[in-house]
């Protein structure tokens, strides 16, 4: 009020002396509170006596009255309540402090696109002019700034020319950190409209994936939902590692395949290649390409892809630049530019060993003189090769000229642009939209209701005559729902995910309550599956998210309320089919996690907080695997240094926001043996009344890579797996054929053998414990006796089993332990050793570093296999193998020993025996100083053990019974072997 006096948090202190006629209104005031006592008083006389608001009084005390302001600031509805009792929980803060979210970019609106939204829509019912396609290649090989292109020229009010200042670049590159690093670390998926050269209109579903090595699992989780590949190769770099392992993952998981080479601005502009070099480099490219997939097609000629221009399936890019063209797109420029062209004829003749003849406007294979060129080198390059020297030399005297050539019209303010820029904008308008490479999408890699025979015949796990298999062979929007899942993006504030997946049969819908089935569902076994009901459905756009209330078949979806019962992949069907119910197949990988590291809250009570955390990491990451070692430690497990980095700024900063202590990574071990058991091992059960007899003995070369690759599965019937062992590992048949599990897992690098007479064991009573049996083998294998890692490349035979004829003296509780701890004896008796992973190394440096390259690899136990010059290119590539337990800094060791000029990638390549018996006592290990080689597997054994919590050494007397312990007495094998 107007002549009162308040305090700074507006308690009022008393009236205003000067003023007498503010005097009397206060008292006049004071009166009307007193009558009414906590009733609020609107005297509108007041107001109009004094002019000002009248305040709202409550009285808390007979001698203090406080005056709120809340009338004066919220107006006449606002009630003052004053509680004498806090109603707010202790735990909850008075003022909580605004969580500012910036873990990703988001645009809240939806941008304005070339096409409209219910266009895109209706093209979702129609299969047949969908493609669902992924961009993969090597690491800086151009894939983000590609899709950024299609961007701009689908969403007209998005800036991303990358030579602008403040422009938005790398549009599916959502996170900060993503954009901090300059890498793509997650796969986004991208929904456009585009049109070929005839201006008919295609639903692109894009996936752009990472690049970097460490992250290839992303490559396989967008890979499952895709129909075809467009692998991306740097025209200067050429193939390279990724490039090599994408085509041959390609291969394998039966995808189309399409070329791009992209920067080949980086022809001209930085190695300066004559046109016709330029030729050559980029059809050295493709000679390489098609030569990686003979050979990894191996003996199917059908499902080799041969890369041509003419074909089609090869085009040709510069995303800085933001030009695409094939042969046939710039055939057609060229019909439009000079009319009565056949589009096809010409551009047939646009590749390879073909010129034209000026004087008789003729094509033919010789040249018509010693300094004619290629037809691509002529209509192709060289109109390219002007344009850059144009704009890069006199561009204020060439200009003008050059535009009136080419008939494109620029602004006095576009002629001022910088050379980049300017580059940009003439080859935008001189080679037009990207309409090149969305035919190259049409014509070679086909729609999802084409494509539904290969790619289910892959990837589903049940039987495709039936109803649901047909429904998903004809991609019926009308069918049974049927719904793959690889994918899980965080929300906004990382508390839940959304589940992206493929609708590949019937139409989901929103708010349609599902039944999803995890990695873990069988028929045999149902208890891996939940009945949800789905929230709402998106198309995903990378930084915005088109909202609908159905998905047709054939498309990608984004899903809301269905993630917490999946972990990586899902099947996802109605809540009230009848049919029996198939998962898809679990992702397989190219690689494998070997690289761990532990974790642990910095303040214990936050352990709840990290588990969370954890779980929600395993969600986000294809090929993360975490657990729990029994010295409770918790286990992270990753592909690499940046991998587990990137895992650890989500733990911390998204998903549990704890402060996180990590130890100094280690890796994974596997344990082997190279000789067979010394002498038959036999254990008998607690009870006395069955007895085991084993051996073990190492595999043979390269069988265990074909378990694991899933070359062989035992799941094929005893003929088949016969003649598979048989043929290829000469094997005596009625072995391959007694085979009775792998181990640890149905892939596992383990074989376990029955290896009985029928003159000499009952099979009938050996059949009954035969589940027991594998059980313990498949535990033994688990976690080997050395220092609890798996086993690997073992065979066990059973050479004697002697059976309790009463089935309560048989049970799994005798038989299952007894399994294992015999497989233990005989894994000892066969010479075991420790093996490590090693990392295969690809390194690009200038000639002059390759020396130091050698350096840094020799002090590092690597060795390398592989040294040689990169075509058309001043750099080298040097190929090499270094342990993983010794490749931890490896990276930044190389670029100070090169002055930052190399560059490596690492991946898992093999298993290698670590050199020294793990079980030589004579070995000691000394702290703090390094061993010598012969020394290695006891330091690593050791150090494991210790790490794990268990002693020192491997105490046999734990695996071994009192009569095999007097056997092994009798034989004088005990030597190096610690009671």
């Amino acid at each position: 009020m107007d002549g009162d006096l308040y305090d700074e948090f507006g308690n009022y202190i008393g009236p205003d002396l000067d003023s007498e006629e503010e005097e009397e209104e206060e008292d006049q005031h004071d009166d009307d509170v007193d009558a009414d006592d906590d009733e609020m008083d609107h005297d509108e006389g007041h107001e109009e006596d004094t002019g000002a608001p009248t305040s709202t009084a409550v009285v808390l005390h007979e001698d203090k009255k406080y005056y709120p302001t809340a009338l004066e600031v919220y107006g006449p509805d606002v009630e003052t309540i004053v509680q004498e009792e806090d109603a707010q929980a202790l735990t909850e803060p008075i003022i909580k402090p605004v969580r500012k979210i910036k873990f990703e970019h988001v645009e809240k609106d939806l941008p304005r696109t070339t096409y409209d939204m219910e266009f895109l829509a209706d093209l979702m019912d129609n299969a047949d002019l969908i493609r669902n396609v992924g961009l993969v290649g090597h690491l800086h090989h151009g894939k983000t700034s590609f899709v950024d292109c299609l961007v701009e020229q689908t969403h007209p009010d998005i800036q991303l020319n990358p030579n602008v200042d403040k422009a938005l670049v790398r549009y599916t590159d959502t996170l900060v950190t993503e954009q901090d690093r300059g890498v793509t670390t997650k796969a986004m998926p991208i929904t456009v409209v585009m049109q070929d050269t005839k201006n008919k209109s295609y639903l692109l579903n894009i996936t752009d994936t990472p690049g970097h090595i460490n992250f290839s699992d992303e490559v396989t989780a967008a890979m499952r939902l895709c129909d075809g590949i467009v692998v991306f190769v740097d025209a200067a770099e050429g193939v390279m590692l990724n490039t090599e392992r994408i085509l041959k993952h390609a291969v394998q998981e039966k995808m189309a395949i399409t070329l791009c080479i992209n920067k080949i601005d980086r022809l001209i502009l930085e190695l300066k290649l004559p046109p016709q070099d330029a030729y050559y480099k980029m059809k050295h490219i493709i000679e390489e390409v098609n030569a990686l997939l003979s050979m990894f097609s191996g003996d199917d000629p059908d499902n080799c892809t041969h890369m041509s221009p003419v074909k089609g399936n090869v085009c040709f890019a510069s995303s800085q630049y933001s030009m695409c063209f094939s042969v046939k797109s710039f055939a057609t420029m060229y019909a439009q530019m000079y009319g009565d062209v056949n589009i096809s004829g010409f551009a047939e003749r646009l590749w390879g060993d073909v010129y034209f003849h000026s004087k008789t406007r003729k094509f033919s294979r010789k040249p018509p003189n010693s300094s004619a060129q290629r037809s691509f080198v002529e209509f192709i390059l060289e109109p390219m090769y002007k344009i850059f020297s144009h704009i890069t030399g006199d561009v204020d005297s060439c200009l003008p000229t050059l535009c009136d050539e080419l008939g494109i019209r620029l602004t006095k303010e576009e002629s001022r642009l910088n050379i980049r820029p300017l580059l940009r904008l003439v080859f935008q308008r001189f080679l037009g939209d990207f309409s090149g490479f969305v035919d190259m999408l049409a014509h070679h890699i086909p729609s999802p209701s084409a494509n539904a025979k290969a790619k289910l015949s892959h990837i589903y796990t049940g039987v495709l005559d039936s109803e649901i298999g047909d429904d998903m062979l004809s991609c019926d929007p009308e069918g049974i729902l049927m719904v793959h899942s690889t994918k899980m993006y965080p929300t906004e504030d990382c508390v839940c995910f959304h589940v992206f997946g493929r609708v590949f049969s019937g139409t989901l819908h929103a708010n349609q309550t599902v039944r999803i089935l995890g990695e873990n569902y069988s028929l045999a076994d149902e208890e891996d599956s939940r009945v949800l009901t789905i929230g709402r459905l998106w198309i995903y756009e990378a930084r915005y998210k088109i909202e609908v209330s159905r998905v047709p078949a054939g498309n990608w979806v984004l899903m809301e309320g269905i993630d917490q019962p999946i972990v990586k992949t899902a099947t996802i069907t109605s809540a009230r089919t009848k049919e029996d119910l198939y998962i898809f197949r679990p992702l397989r990988f190219n690689t494998q996690s070997v690289i761990k590291i532990a974790v642990e809250p910095v303040n214990p009570s936050e352990l709840p907080k990290m588990l969370d955390g954890l779980r929600k990491v395993n969600k986000s990451y294809p090929l993360v695997s975490t657990k729990v070692e029994e010295s409770g430690e918790h286990i992270v497990l990753g592909t690499g240094e940046l991998y587990l980095d990137c895992v650890m700024h989500d733990l911390r900063k998204m998903y549990s926001e704890i402060d996180i202590k990590v130890a100094d990574p280690v890796v994974c071990f596997c344990e082997t043996v190279v000789e067979t058991s010394s002498l038959k091992c036999f254990a008998e059960t607690p009870n006395k009344k069955n007895k085991l007899t084993m051996i073990a003995e190492p595999l043979e070369k390269g069988l265990a890579e074909d378990i694991e690759n899933e070359v062989v599965s035992i799941g094929w019937n005893k003929k088949r797996l016969g003649e598979f062992f048989q043929t290829k590992y000469d094997w005596d048949l009625l072995a391959a054929r007694s085979i009775w599990a792998f181990g640890p897992d149905v892939n596992g690098p383990n074989i376990l053998v029955d290896d009985t007479l029928p003159s000499e064991v009952d099979k009938t009573l050996l059949n009954t414990v035969k589940d027991s049996i594998v059980q313990g083998f498949q535990w033994g294998t688990r976690e080997g006796p050395l220092c609890e890692e798996p086993i690997r490349n073992v065979k066990f035979k059973i050479l004697d089993a002697a059976i309790s004829t009463e089935p309560i003296h048989r049970g799994g509780g005798q038989v299952i332990p007894t399994a294992r701890r015999v497989a233990y004896s005989a894994f000892l008796m066969a010479t075991p050793r420790l093996m490590e992973p090693y990392l295969f190394v690809e390194v690009l440096a200038p000639a002059d570093c390759v020396s130091a390259v050698y350096t840094v690899l020799a002090r590092r136990r690597g060795h390398v296999t592989q040294d040689s010059p990169v075509p058309g290119s001043p750099l080298y590539t040097i190929k090499a193998f270094v342990p993983a337990i010794d490749s931890f800094g490896f990276e930044t060791d190389l670029r100070t020993h090169t002055l930052g000029q190399a560059f490596c990638l690492s991946v898992f390549h093999h298993w290698q025996i670590v050199p020294g018996d793990p079980l030589d006592k004579s070995i000691i290990i000394k702290p703090l100083e390094p061993q010598p080689s012969t020394h290695l597997a006891r330091e690593f054994m050791i150090k494991t053990r210790r790490r794990k919590g268990l002693s020192e050494d491997v105490a046999i007397n734990k695996f071994f019974d009192d009569p095999m312990l007097l056997e092994l007495a009798k034989q004088d094998v005990m030597l190096n072997y610690p009671l």
